[in-house]
């Protein structure tokens, strides 16, 4: 199933509709939760499977929210070698893993806000396949590694890639930047993907299309992902593994970005430029 939040809470879609779980919980008596992060952590679907009878919202009176705040984001570099191809960087043997802090989450079809010049003056975009995880998790076995997926998510991940160039160390500060990196508006539960590395993950720049490889391209897959980090520490429901992109977009105010795949979704956001305004 596919499952989004929106400016009146948490959704499932039906018959090209969103369809409120506090709807279905008036008309079936349930209890489904007020959130997708709780929805997540019951691990329970079963009041979603039967929605006869129940209207959903037209999708175009719905306003994309973020699903919800991620436990942990973890995104994965140069993990395609084309990207790698792109930058003249070398793949590392194992997952480039870095983690992203929740004060840069921006919601789906919402705006991305450059940085004043001074603090960067070259950003790219990148459009990504996202793991959800669904069970919590330590050390888990490849063979296993299906059962504590969730779903899948269309992500997009932003860099300062001036700011990345003056040190490899100041990588997790010019990934964290306010607006940068958002995810959703759709997640897909994991049983309607059957084959994962024969996804298509595509960036797409005003209009037209910026970079696109297939999933099997990836130097370490999604299942190998949620497998090597296990190994490090113990993974929650709702983390977020955003798990890499063949080529970035570099944006500029006006632009326009998006992040789909084919099964999954499509992510888009509007690029602004911002200003120094002192909070405090």
């Amino acid at each position: 199933m596919k499952l989004m939040n929106t400016q009146h809470g948490p959704a499932v879609l039906h018959n090209g509709a969103a369809v409120l779980f506090s709807e279905i919980n008036a008309k079936r008596g349930s209890a489904l939760p007020a959130d997708l992060l709780s929805l997540i952590q019951s691990g329970d679907l079963s009041a979603l499977q039967d929605l006869r009878g129940i209207e959903g919202e037209p999708l175009s009176e719905i306003t994309p929210q973020l699903p919800f705040t991620p436990p942990k984001i973890w995104c994965i570099g140069l993990n395609y070698k084309s990207h790698a191809e792109d930058i003249n960087a070398v793949q590392p043997e194992e997952p480039g893993s870095f983690m992203k802090p929740a004060s840069c989450l921006f919601r789906p079809g919402g705006d991305i806000v450059l940085p004043p010049a001074e603090v960067s003056n070259d950003v790219d975009a990148e459009g990504e396949l996202g793991v959800v995880i669904g069970r919590r998790c330590r050390f888990v076995p490849a063979e296993h590694i299906p059962e504590v997926i969730f779903g899948y998510t269309t992500t997009l991940d932003l860099t300062a890639l001036d700011v990345l160039a003056k040190n490899t160390r100041y990588l997790t500060r010019s990934k964290s930047i306010d607006t940068f990196f958002s995810f959703g508006p759709i997640i897909v539960t994991a049983d309607e993907v059957p084959d994962v590395a024969a996804l298509e993950v595509i960036t797409g720049h005003n209009g037209g299309i910026c970079s696109r490889d297939f999933v099997h391209h990836m130097r370490h897959l999604p299942h190998e992902l949620v497998r090597f980090h296990s190994d490090f520490f113990t993974l929650a429901p709702g983390d977020l593994i955003s798990t890499g992109c063949p080529k970035g977009a570099r944006i500029k105010a006006g632009d326009v970005v998006d992040s789909r795949i084919d099964g999954v979704g499509r992510l888009t956001a509007k690029v602004t430029q911002g200003a120094r305004v002192p909070l405090y």
